[in-house]
């Protein structure tokens, strides 16, 4: 079997890759690997999803499989990533599961676990799991019969408790904000611009009309051509993408520019530091983000820890050391004393929190950061690990980072989802950063062909 797992869980086409025969297995493994050992009750799993229409037939799958396994399950319906997560938390629960493949087209489907307390499983515990599954394929478990069978309930005003506690984390009301917030047609369309109008801001809402099959079509975190114009149309503040499942946030100004992940980081920072809130002046960052961040946040004497990419490895990096703030350039922000994963919605609340509160712009804000010209080919592989490891490639990386030197750097790194290789490169220029970017992609594309 190969490696199920990827960045952000298991992800395919839906009913293809990711069928309810598979569904099922993983149900039935996380529920023995991550309920706890004292059966003297049933476990318990609280199960949420976006607004795929595979969702409900993948839905159906994992909650039969947790209930054959003696787990208890309350559903909470349509829900952000990050609110499932907290609602795993708040319930206790011994593991919570969310049907969502987040950015990705609808074709697609995901399933992500959440351990006791809502955080992302460690990759020995993904490992276990997958063994489980692979054991299961040919083993029948031991399924419990009568009262052993795990019951179904249904959690009616999870999304009240969720807005409530989102509202109850700014730091500063939002009055004056005008903003523009495009829900990706995802889990986001009820949640956003309740939590954005009950802490105070003038909300208008775009692609907030979920039918099961327009969850990212043209819209969310990965297209926001309509934001920039929906911005400028209604003369908004600010305007704020989240993807499918609200777990990250792209921000435009009031004239559309771009604010990415690594903006929205510096700006919290410093946002935090000032408040006394930032844990050691340390902001936990990926090897992705841009290498301005890392000079911006050094001239703040803001320090900064690298880890792997994947919100996951930042929250292990945030938690083994009690940190306050990390994130990716993708737009996951991670603030652990309000969550215990990457929250759209809550980064969206407190970036307006802090144009409020300093009576700037977010342009102003955001210039704190000034990014090196920076360059990324998604290669299309036949073999994503061949594609990164060939010795034409990594010969043709060194050689690179031996002409950039200190101006800049490349990162190669198989897509942990999609089958692709990602080709990022820093530069002084963004022609030398294409031409680089350019020169390694076609060695990845020569070295494992798409059939």
């Amino acid at each position: 079997m190969g490696r199920l797992f990827g960045t952000d869980g298991v992800r395919g086409r839906a009913n293809a890759d990711l069928t309810p025969e598979l569904a099922l297995a993983l149900a039935v493994a996380a529920a023995h690997t991550l309920a706890e050992t004292d059966r003297s009750h049933p476990p318990l799993a609280v199960v949420g999803r976006d607004t795929r229409a595979s969702g409900e037939m993948l839905e159906a799958a994992v909650v039969a499989g947790l209930t054959s396994a003696g787990a208890n399950v309350v559903r909470v319906g349509v829900l952000p990533t990050p609110a499932v997560a907290f609602l795993t938390a708040e319930a206790k629960a011994d593991l919570g599961v969310v049907l969502s493949a987040s950015h990705n087209p609808m074709p697609d489907n995901g399933i992500k676990l959440f351990a006791a307390g809502g955080h992302k499983l460690p990759d020995e515990i993904e490992m276990q799991i997958e063994a489980a599954v692979e054991t299961n394929a040919t083993t029948a478990w031991d399924r419990p019969t009568g009262a052993g069978i795990g019951r179904v309930h249904d959690l009616l005003d999870g999304a009240d408790h969720y807005v409530q506690h989102l509202v109850g984390a700014v730091p500063h009301r939002l009055e004056g904000i005008k903003v523009v917030v495009d829900c990706a047609n995802g889990a986001a369309a009820e949640v956003a611009p309740v939590a954005y109008r009950e802490a105070g801001a003038e909300v208008i809402a775009i692609h907030a009309e979920p039918n099961g099959l327009n969850i990212n079509d043209d819209c969310g975190s990965n297209h926001i051509e309509g934001l920039r114009e929906a911005v400028v149309e209604h003369g908004a503040h600010l305007g704020i993408a989240h993807d499918g499942d609200a777990d990250r946030i792209v921000a435009v100004t009031a004239d559309g520019d771009e604010v990415d992940g690594d903006q929205v980081m510096a700006i919290l920072a410093l946002a935090m530091r000032d408040a006394g809130t930032l844990t050691q002046d340390t902001l936990v960052a990926t090897v992705m983000s841009n290498l301005g961040l890392r000079l911006a946040m050094s001239a703040q004497g803001i320090r900064l820890i690298e880890t792997k990419v994947g919100d996951r490895y930042v929250l292990e990096a945030l938690r083994a050391s009690g940190l306050a703030l990390g994130g990716e350039q993708s737009g996951h922000i991670v603030m652990p004393a309000h969550a215990t994963t990457g929250d759209g919605v809550l980064t969206g609340l407190h970036l307006m929190a802090r144009m409020a509160a300093t009576g700037k712009s977010l342009a102003e804000l955001a210039s704190v950061v000034t990014k090196l010209p920076q360059v990324l080919i998604n290669v299309p592989v036949g073999d994503r690990t061949v594609g990164a490891a060939a010795p034409a490639v990594r010969a043709e990386v060194e050689r690179a980072e031996a002409e950039l030197g200190e101006t800049g750097r490349v990162l190669l790194r198989p897509s942990g989802t999609e089958p692709l290789v990602r080709v990022m490169v820093e530069a002084a220029t963004e022609a030398t950063a294409r031409e680089v970017a350019e020169r390694i992609a076609e060695l990845v594309r020569t070295a494992s062909p798409v059939a």
